[in-house]
Parts: structure tokens; C-alpha cells; sequence
């Protein structure tokens, strides 16, 4: 549906530079939208980026943001679901405080209580919300005894209470290490493979949407309306953006349109230096481990240990896909965070300079011994908690990736979309969940259309995909990026 002071016959046309998650779904919500949209990116594929893997529904794993950001996730969280639900591993998550930690667990009981009734109050106000199961089981507490009797138990093959879920955990952690009460919550995981085939699939429906990977922006030229007077523009005519770039044979090219989405990550300022729009943010690079755990035969929950960022006690998580494959983070130096890895723009320029040996990293890749040294590192902050995990391989090259944060606090999670002008937008999202809200402002703003809350609806080619065929993608996405196929494979519960 087009804005109704559109009276062209042929609808906007849209760029989108980068082919990120916030590109993509930006991508899938206009095309759905019918206007014509042009994604540019440079790499091989849609979605292949920093390690998404944990959907944030309700911000529990971060305890520096506000209870503001919180509750945003968890309302952005529910809409990815919505958009992507064929891109979700259903496992609650806990999160543990250690006596290594400052903290105490029971500071994290009043805004999770907070959460919980956001949450039954969004059920309330529409039931297609309810993606995060009942709110009455949105959250629970465990103390020491519990656990240790949980830790007597066996696991169904295919658990569904929490305190199924919790049955690994309790047998398999070193509970001594560990504050109480434990918190289980139902934060899900997500698979970067899933979403990217989910993107992909839902692309090639939309005859209104062309992607052109493979292919290096070079510059961007303002082309300035012929008519003078903006009383008398209509959309369409506030200027063109004429995008210049190597197309996959390295042939120069150029088009026309008359909006433009920045969607480039962390390189969104090489972009507003291309337009001459001058913005202050954060780039922080980091990276997930691939590990192997042949012996484990359980259904792990996630799992969040808390710790002081930077120190060599930062918090550790542990993520579990199929066949024994987890994905690590180590908020430390020497594992998920680099010395210089967290870097700020300058007065000449909005794009932050990365070292040049953590820009190798994203070219180039990691040699073998940086994969080996670091992945180690991660099994060993991991087995203080849980010393059986010191069994774990490395399974595989790291995720990794750069992350912008728009402003100057790297605690930032809950962010979305930046306008400069009539016709350009940047897309500043921190985490996966934020991209259809920051798609749809950019919509209204634009076009005036309203939020839609009928997400299923508004998205009709998106909700046609089915699980077999996005599995199936994703699947081959991991073979042709040189991953493991666990991460492409639906675990935990089916509904």
C-alpha cells in the first residue's frame, strides 16, 4: 500500500546498502510493501556477519542497560519472532552469578519481574505475541538444593519444562563456583544461518527487489531535483541518489533512487562520508568459538555465567546447537573482546578505523594458530564453571564480525534508525531484534504509513516459507561458508 500523495504510477524506489540482517529485513518489509528495492552488498551472501546468536528477549544477559532497553528488546524480540520464526532454536536460558562476580543474583529479580508483565500485557493486547510461551513461566528461581536434586535426575529426549532444561546444568556445573538463586528465563536462541536463508528465500519472491551481491559501493553522488520550490516536490522528486559500484565481474556500474537506507554495519560512516554527513559512533570488533563436545547427550539450555567485562573473570556463555556443537563467548581480552578491538569515529571522519590486524581478521581470515589459541581459551574460561566441558574440541572457524554502536556508550543494545535529510536513512541497529521496528520508522517516516501490528500479514511472501526448505538452505549456507551444519539445524522444542 503506497502512501496516498504518491500519484506516481511507478512506486519509490529504495537502495539498501549492505545485506546485513538489518539490510535484509529492511529489504523484505519494502519489497512486501511494493515499492522497488535495490540491496547492494559486497560479500557473496545476505546475513554474514558478526555471530548472532541469541534472540535478547528482554536484555537479561546485559546488566548495565536500562530497564528502558529492556523492555524495548523484549517488544523487538517478539516482532523478530514473528517476521522470522523458522529462525529460532526454542531452549530457555540461564544466567548464574559466580563468587568471582561483584554482583548479587537477587538484583536481577525486580526487572525481571518487570519483563514478565510487559510481557503478559503485550499477550493481552494481542495474542499473536505469545511466542515466548506462558508469562507465568517466562522466568524461575533455583537455589542450591534444587539443583542438586535436579542434578539426580535423567532428561527426557525431548524436554519442555524448565526444570527438564535445567537437568544438564545441575548435573554438569560446579554449583560451588556459584551465587544463588540461579535464574532460568525464556530468552531463545537464534540461528545466523536460518535467518540469512529466511532472507534470502524471502527475496527471491519479491519481483519488485533485486540483490546485487558481490558488489563494492564506490561512491555516492546527490542528484539535485529540477524543481526548486519544496512546496512543490512530490515523493520522487527530493533528488536522486545515483549509487556507483563494482558489480561481481568488477565492472563499474551505476543507478538511480530516490531513497537510500544505509545498512552497512560497521561500515555505516564510509557511507555518510560519501554524503558528506558527519555522525559520532562506536565500532567494536568481536568473535564467537566453534567448539565440539563429543560427549555430551543432553539438551543443554543456554547457559550466561556473569562476570566483569575486560577483566579475565568477563562473563562466559555457552550456546548449544545440534550434535554437540557449542558456540562460545568469553568476555575477555584474549577471547571474544581484542586489545584496540573498541574503537570511536573522529572529527574527519564518521567511519572508526580498525586496526589493521583485526581488518585482516574480516578479509582475510585467522590463521590457524590465532583459531586454536583462542578457541582453547574459551573451552578454559568455560570449564571453571563446568569442568567437563575441558573435553570440548575446537569445531570450526570462529564467527566473527564487526559491531556499530551509534553515540558514544558501548553499553547501547536497544537502538534502531537515524535520518539525515528528506531521503536518507541509516539503519543503527546493535542487535538482530531491532531491524523490523527501525524498518517500519523508516516507513512511516517516509511514507507515513502507520506501524502495522498484523506482522503476518504484512508480510504475506515472508510467512509463506516453510521450515523443511529455510533448514535446507541454511544447511547448505554453512557448507558454502565453511561451518559446521549443527548451526543450520533446528534444536530444541518444535511447535
Amino acid at each position: 500500500m503506497m502512501t496516498d500523495n504518491n500519484t506516481d504510477k511507478v512506486p519509490p524506489s529504495i537502495a539498501i546498502v549492505g545485506g546485513g540482517i538489518a539490510g535484509t529485513t529492511s529489504a523484505i518489509h519494502f519489497s512486501e510493501l511494493g515499492y522497488n528495492v535495490t540491496i547492494l552488498e559486497k560479500g557473496p551472501s545476505l546475513v554474514n556477519g558478526p555471530p548472532i546468536c541469541h534472540l535478547h528477549a528482554g536484555g537479561n544477559l546485559y546488566r548495565d542497560i536500562s530497564q528502558e532497553q529492556c523492555l524495548t528488546l523484549l517488544k523487538q524480540s517478539i516482532e523478530t519472532i514473528r517476521l522470522f520464526p523458522h529462525s529460532l532454536n526454542i531452549r530457555p536460558t540461564i544466567i548464574a552469578v559466580p563468587h568471582s562476580d561483584g554482583g548479587n543474583p537477587n538484583d536481577l529479580l525486580p526487572r525481571l519481574n518487570v519483563i514478565q508483565e510487559s510481557y503478559r500485557a503485550l499477550i493481552e493486547k494481542d495474542e499473536n505475541n505469545r511466542v515466548l510461551g506462558s508469562p507465568d513461566d517466562y522466568f524461575k528461581l533455583y537455589d542450591k538444593k534444587q539443583l542438586q536434586a535436579l542434578a539426580l535426575r535423567s532428561q527426557p529426549e525431548s524436554p519442555t519444562t524448565l526444570d527438564e532444561w535445567c537437568i544438564p546444568f545441575a548435573k554438569h556445573s560446579n554449583l560451588e563456583t556459584l551465587k544463588f538463586p540461579v535464574v532460568i528465563v525464556q530468552e531463545y536462541g537464534l540461528s545466523v544461518f536460518r535467518l540469512s536463508a529466511t532472507a534470502q528465500l524471502s527475496l527471491e519472491k519479491q519481483p519488485n527487489c533485486k540483490v546485487l551481491t558481490n558488489s563494492q559501493l564506490l561512491s555516492v553522488d546527490k542528484v539535485e531535483p529540477t524543481i526548486k520550490s519544496s512546496s512543490e516536490l512530490k515523493i520522487g522528486e527530493l533528488g536522486k541518489w545515483k549509487l556507483n559500484y563494482l558489480d561481481d565481474e568488477k565492472a563499474l556500474r551505476s543507478f538511480q533512487v530516490d531513497y537510500l537506507i544505509n545498512a552497512s554495519g560497521f561500515e555505516t560512516g564510509v557511507v555518510d562520508d560519501f554524503i558528506g554527513s558527519q555522525q559520532q559512533r562506536l565500532v567494536e570488533f568481536k568473535a564467537a568459538y566453534i567448539t565440539k563436545w563429543e560427549q555430551c547427550a543432553e539438551e543443554w539450555p543456554e547457559v550466561i555465567f556473569h562476570g566483569p567485562r575486560g577483566t579475565p573473570q568477563g562473563m562466559a556463555q555457552l550456546t548449544p546447537y545440534a550434535d554437540g556443537v557449542f558456540q562460545l563467548h568469553g568476555m575477555t581480552e584474549g577471547i571474544t573482546l581484542f586489545k584496540d578491538g573498541l574503537v570511536s569515529s573522529s572529527s574527519d571522519s564518521s567511519q572508526p578505523k580498525l586496526p589493521t590486524r583485526l581488518l585482516k581478521k574480516i578479509t582475510s581470515g585467522w590463521t590457524e594458530e590465532q583459531l586454536k589459541e583462542r578457541t582453547e581459551a574459551a573451552i578454559s574460561h568455560m570449564s571453571q564453571f563446568i569442568p567437563t566441558f575441558s573435553d570440548a574440541l575446537v569445531g570450526g572457524k570462529p564467527l566473527f564480525g564487526a559491531q556499530q554502536i551509534p553515540g558514544s556508550d558501548p553499553s547501547l543494545r536497544a537502538a534502531g534508525v537515524s535520518f539525515s535529510g528528506d531521503n536518507y536513512a541509516r539503519l543503527e541497529v546493535v542487535k538482530a531484534s531491532s531491524t523490523l521496528e527501525a524498518a517500519q520508522k523508516i516507513a512511516m517516516h517516509w511514507f507515513k504509513l502507520p506501524i502495522r501490528s498484523d506482522i503476518e500479514t504484512a508480510h504475506p511472501k515472508t510467512m509463506s516459507l516453510n521450515l523443511t526448505n529455510v533448514e535446507k538452505k541454511a544447511v547448505q549456507l554453512t557448507q558454502e561458508r565453511d561451518y559446521p551444519a549443527a548451526l543450520a539445524i533446528v534444536t530444541g522444542e518444535v511447535r
